[in-house]
């Protein structure tokens, strides 16, 4: 079986990767950082995205660095000091992301349109 059967199996490791990958956090998280010129304090990426809880930035960090796709670095400083930045693995895919996100700005009002065509139909 190739991988894009497999991919579609609850059982292929891939599809948890691909879970994480598609979580808008982790979008959002993986944007930022290759955005960045250099490693993100926690506090920025918590300003920088709106809507985010500081548990859920925590939690989708620490998963991004189980994954090996972002790096932590504390400093020994009072208050701690807490930078992230993306691995060369991480690299990889700040431009697919960025593709996916320069294609929803590119079609977003004709998924609107269809989107009020569609509500307009079912009402």
């Amino acid at each position: 079986m190739d991988t894009v059967t497999t991919v579609y199996s609850g059982a292929c490791p891939a599809r948890a990767l691909l879970d994480r990958i598609a979580n808008k956090w982790t979008t959002l998280i993986i944007g930022i950082l290759g955005e960045a010129d250099g490693p993100v304090r926690f506090s920025d990426l918590r300003r920088s995205i709106t809507g985010i809880s500081q548990k859920m930035l925590t939690q989708t960090l620490r998963d991004l660095e189980r994954d090996g796709l972002v790096v932590r670095k504390i400093y020994p400083v009072i208050p701690p000091r807490v930078e992230y930045s993306l691995t060369p693995l991480g690299r990889t895919l700040d431009d697919p992301l960025r593709a996916l996100s320069q294609w929803a700005d590119r079609h977003m009002n004709e998924v609107h349109a269809a989107q009020h065509a569609f509500d307009a139909k079912s009402a």
